[in-house]
């Protein structure tokens, strides 16, 4: 118990004092988790409208394999991602491979599967009034499909929400492609495992703390959008 209080003690001693491997951490957590949740939007959102509001052949097999890729490994995202971007794969002339963008990549990639079947989820659980109330109006099918999703709006935000929860919780992908590069891509998740087997416990239950920190703030604003 004396090991642990003293931890906890040392572990808020350093957030205050905003020790430069926290801030460090923290800030490409962050940077990285934005632009990956931004690009999994612009991406999954418009797919989980189309496949809500259009009727297609295979359409079953789509929403299936959407909700297969929900649960999809961060392993292999980051074992496909790595084989396009190193040397040898086809991509390596980018030279992206253990940077902040590798990581961007590889984390889009496991947020769009989670934005696009949550925008679905809501889009269908819409009145279904709203698009022929609109049509019979006189709106066309693009406006009322925007008014259908301004409509959503809030449930659409919850999905884009649970998107930055999975990816700024993620391990794998960020350790295989970024490389855990101390000040440049090291994130709060790498760093705990890795400062946690040096036997650094205190750094560790620091990021601990913050990583708890912002889970509980987006689990808060999932609860308010759901309330709203």
């Amino acid at each position: 118990m004396d090991f642990f209080s003293e931890s906890l003690k040392t572990a808020l001693e350093l957030i205050t004092s905003r020790d430069p491997d926290v801030v460090s951490a923290v800030t490409v957590s962050v940077v990285v988790s934005l632009w990956s949740t931004l690009f999994a939007s612009l991406a999954g959102v418009p797919a989980g409208v189309a496949v809500a509001v259009t009727e297609f052949t295979g359409k079953r097999a789509v929403v299936t394999l959407l909700n297969t890729l929900m649960a999809l490994p961060t392993v292999v995202v980051g074992l496909f991602v790595y084989s396009l971007i190193s040397r040898q794969g086809p991509l390596g002339g980018f030279g992206i491979l253990f940077t902040p963008w590798a990581m961007v990549v590889g984390q889009t990639l496991l947020a769009i599967p989670i934005v696009a079947n949550l925008t679905m989820s809501a889009i269908k659980g819409a009145d279904p009034r709203i698009v022929p109330t609109a049509l019979t109006l006189g709106a066309g099918p693009f406006e009322s499909i925007r008014r259908l999703v301004v409509e959503m709006r809030f449930g659409i935000m919850a999905a884009v929400i649970a998107g930055f929860g999975r990816v700024i919780a993620e391990v794998g992908v960020a350790m295989m492609l970024g490389g855990n590069i101390r000040g440049y891509t090291r994130t709060m998740t790498t760093a705990i495992a890795m400062e946690t087997g040096k036997g650094e416990f205190a750094l560790g239950l620091a990021l601990g703390l913050i990583l708890m920190t912002v889970a509980l703030m987006i689990n808060m604003a999932l609860n308010a959008l759901q309330q709203r």
